[in-house]
């Protein structure tokens, strides 16, 4: 058997392949080629049994003759394919290959076009509804379903105050910028809103498109048998993502890991490409114990696989939603969302998500991890890195060995110089200021890559200030940090991760501070190219100084993280926990540097203001709470 041949055949029937024995039922036969063309392509193999093995064609040159005369009689419009024999062993197969037809949609003659359209669903042909044969018109022509006018409504049809309100700093938004981002369109000399435009943004949305809107439900145990909690979301688009994100931490469960990451992918995907022409059902959120379903109306688009989506490929079916989206930086993963939902479940330890075409349907599975396991892997991981720490240090160059000695000499030099002013001199405040941010950046960024703007606001800043400007290149041009796009310095995806040394020093500086409990969290010295004795890392210049109230200090942390180890606590209940009327200096200290540290979370990350914020326990706050009470620390 060849090679074209031997891999094929080893494979079952699916979206862009199917096997049939012989071609009695020539009807079966047009189905399947009309629904390749109209969805991602595909090809037919007649001449192989149910059980794959070959049983060839009697009269080959007399089948193919036959074939190329009922796809001409039989499909409107013209279908043109390849039809090619193929002879193994004395046994010929007739292999069609069809390619996504640029003159969809294509339908069976005997069955008109309205009736006699089809798709192809996995491995089955499905008839297309009206609203579907309209998509793939548009598609063939190039044309979104929210590009369209709406020739009967206005302007004045649009929230407006809410269009402001979401695009506040950054857009001047008169007649001119609504219509360059497609919220308005010309029609017949005057502007009209689109049909993205009210889906987006409409004040009579449901009106319109009465299936666009969100339906979240909660249930117990693995099934839909038992419903706990229900919301639905009728709030303007962009807003929805927010309103599904508190849905899924509302009923995170204490001992799972919830990857927040990627639901909000999946979340801001099912939104962005839902096709809104379907009639039927809304876009569902199904949350069980162990995992969690989004499902959106719509088909994979015209030449689109799970498999190519998978490696990466993509395309927009919705141009003015996808458009707004990007401008509100809502996404930021242009074109490589799945990749990243399957890339970001492998690094946390999750199990393959799935993604299925359930009729009309797109369904996105993500499935849950429990915190044991995570916490197992997290110091398996943990341990292995602060090895390899350990024996970076054991093999010191010694080009290391003179930094470290010159580095030490400045140290005394500064000492001495501060002996003799009596005091702390502005060059080592600096230096401590710096120390100080250089921490808290890799804290910030232990836990996934972060932009400049998500860092300045992981350390409670509105935007980037002078200190976080001047560390970022500092950190990584000592390889602490690197790029996530290293072709690309100045892209607006652009995010910093920390490198293996930089990783390697940041568990090795917390493991330090836990161990040896000499060392603050809070104070960090940088002292220009200098690095302290104990702190072998070359790339940066970082002296621990010992501080007197550190015992005070680890008890509160402790306090503030068991206190939280139950449920997610506001601020004001953790002091009331602790006993407190009201939040304590030590209390305003601490919880910023536990959430900093990795060891706190937001329950709203984005409005670290809103009066329902809630601190939770991150996985590696719960790890090292176990490990304390373990130890009966």
């Amino acid at each position: 058997m060849n090679e074209y041949l031997k891999d094929i055949i080893t494979k079952s029937d699916g979206k862009t392949l199917e096997f049939k024995r012989d071609s009695a039922s020539p009807t079966l036969l047009m189905k399947t080629l009309v629904a390749f063309a109209n969805t991602a392509g595909g090809r037919l193999i007649i001449g192989v049994g149910n059980d794959r093995q070959m049983v060839g064609l009697k009269a080959p040159l007399d089948e193919e003759e036959r074939l190329r005369s009922l796809i001409a009689d039989s499909i409107a419009p013209h279908l043109f394919c390849n039809i090619e024999l193929i002879t193994v062993n004395d046994t010929t197969l007739l292999v069609v290959e069809v390619f996504v037809s640029a003159l969809r949609p294509h339908w069976l003659k005997t069955e008109g076009h309205e009736q006699g359209v089809y798709v192809r669903i996995g491995d089955c042909n499905q008839q297309a509804d009206r609203a579907l044969i309209a998509e793939l018109g548009r598609s063939a022509e190039g044309i979104s379903f929210d590009e369209m006018p709406m020739a009967e409504l206005s302007k004045e049809d649009l929230d407006l105050v809410a269009v402001q309100k979401f695009f506040a700093g950054d857009w001047r938004l008169d007649e001119q910028a609504l219509v360059t981002i497609k919220l308005l369109t010309s029609y017949q000399r005057r502007l009209v809103p689109t049909r993205g435009a009210i889906l987006l943004f409409g004040k009579e949305r449901a009106l319109h498109f009465f299936d666009a809107w969100v339906q979240c439900g909660r249930f117990t145990g693995t099934d839909k048998a038992l419903l706990f909690d229900q919301r639905d979301i009728h709030d303007h688009l962009p807003q929805a993502a927010e309103g599904i994100m508190q849905f899924f931490r509302k009923h995170a469960r204490h001992d799972a890991a919830i990857p927040f990451s990627i639901l909000r992918e999946v979340v801001i995907n099912a939104l962005m490409h839902a096709d809104y022409s379907q009639r039927g059902a809304p876009i569902r959120i199904a949350f069980f114990d162990d995992r969690i379903e989004i499902e959106n109306p719509g088909t994979l688009l015209p030449g689109m696989t799970l498999e190519s989506m998978k490696q990466g490929s993509s395309r927009i079916r919705n141009h003015v939603i996808a458009r707004v989206f990007r401008e509100l930086k809502l996404t930021e993963r242009w074109g490589c969302g799945v990749s990243f939902i399957f890339s970001e479940a492998e690094a946390l330890g999750l199990p393959v998500p799935q993604i299925m075409e359930i009729g009309i349907r797109i369904r996105v599975t993500i499935h849950l991890a429990f915190t044991t396991a995570v916490f197992a892997g997290e110091a398996q991981e943990n341990e292995s890195i602060q090895s390899q720490a350990q024996e970076k240090l054991a093999t010191k160059s010694e080009a290391q060995e003179q930094v470290i000695g010159e580095a030490q000499e400045r140290t005394e030099l500064i000492n001495r110089r501060e002996a003799q002013d009596g005091g702390l001199s502005e060059k080592r405040k600096q230096a401590q200021v710096r120390g100080d941010v250089d921490m808290h950046i890799l804290a910030a960024c232990s836990v996934e890559p972060l932009s400049s703007a998500e860092i300045a606001h992981a350390l409670g800043h509105k935007q980037l200030s002078g200190n976080i400007r001047k560390a970022l290149p500092r950190l990584r041009d000592s390889g602490l940090i690197s790029y996530t796009i290293p072709d690309s310095h100045n892209s607006r995806l652009q995010k910093y991760r920390l490198t293996e040394e930089g990783r390697a020093l940041y568990l090795t500086y917390t493991s330090t501070t836990d161990n040896a409990k000499t060392q603050s969290l809070a104070q960090v010295e940088v002292v220009d190219e200098a690095q302290d004795k104990s702190n072998s890392q070359a790339q940066v210049e970082i002296v621990f100084e010992a501080q007197d109230s550190f015992d005070n200090l680890a008890q509160v942390h402790l306090l503030i993280l068991s206190t939280c180890s139950t449920s997610p606590l506001s601020s004001a209940e953790i002091a009331n926990a602790l006993g407190h009327k009201q939040l304590s200096g030590n209390l305003r200290k601490a919880i910023p540097q536990l959430r900093i540290s990795g060891l706190l979370q937001y329950t709203i990350p984005e409005k670290p203001n809103s009066r329902l914020q809630r601190y939770r326990l991150t996985a590696k706050g719960r790890a090292l709470l176990s490990a304390k009470q373990l130890n009966g620390n």
